[in-house]
């Protein structure tokens, strides 16, 4: 038996409300599925994408649950095209290139909620390497002037684990 699953973030659930009633919603870097079932029970169609969805588990026979098993860093063109979603949630996952898809994928009155690690996390533990880490304001700068900023953070926070961390809830007006 495996460890036990995250709970949902609350980052995430406070900010899940931006996302309009049952538009579709992106989870990328899903792992197992904690924030696509959260938005599956809220009645949202769900496209779950991970380069590994091993971890999904019964969630995968959930109606309304589209699995994308794809490795997203391989350098292809982003996978999606032009689709857009009235959310797409990001947790513990930062790839930059793709990070102007990411944000372009939110549809005008949809919502991007985002939350990983940033630099000074190395203090506290994995990840370590400045790939996988914010710099100071970098999600605020991937959504400026084309998304609007509703909450941000940047902090150090102590659960699930501490952490150094940066947060963004954005929609599109």
């Amino acid at each position: 038996m495996g460890p036990e699953p995250l709970p949902p973030s609350p980052w995430v659930l406070r900010h899940a409300e931006l996302v309009p009633g049952g538009r579709p919603v992106l989870d990328l870097a899903c792992g197992g599925g904690r924030h696509s079932l959260v938005f599956l029970a809220a009645g949202h169609p769900v496209t779950a994408v991970d380069r590994d969805l091993s971890g999904i588990g019964p969630l995968a026979a959930r109606p309304g649950l589209t699995l994308v098993e794809i490795d997203l860093e391989t350098g292809a063109p982003w996978h999606f095209g032009a689709s857009r979603f009235g959310g797409v949630i990001v947790t513990n996952y930062l790839h930059r290139p793709i990070l102007a898809d990411v944000v372009a994928a939110v549809e005008p009155g949809g919502a991007l909620i985002y939350e990983t690690f940033a630099a000074g996390n190395e203090a506290f533990g994995k990840p370590t390497n400045p790939d996988f880490l914010l710099r100071p304001g970098e999600l605020l700068e991937a959504v400026r002037g084309r998304l609007e900023v509703v909450a941000y953070e940047h902090r150090i926070v102590s659960q699930p684990r501490t952490a150094k961390i940066q947060r963004l809830a954005a929609v599109r007006r």
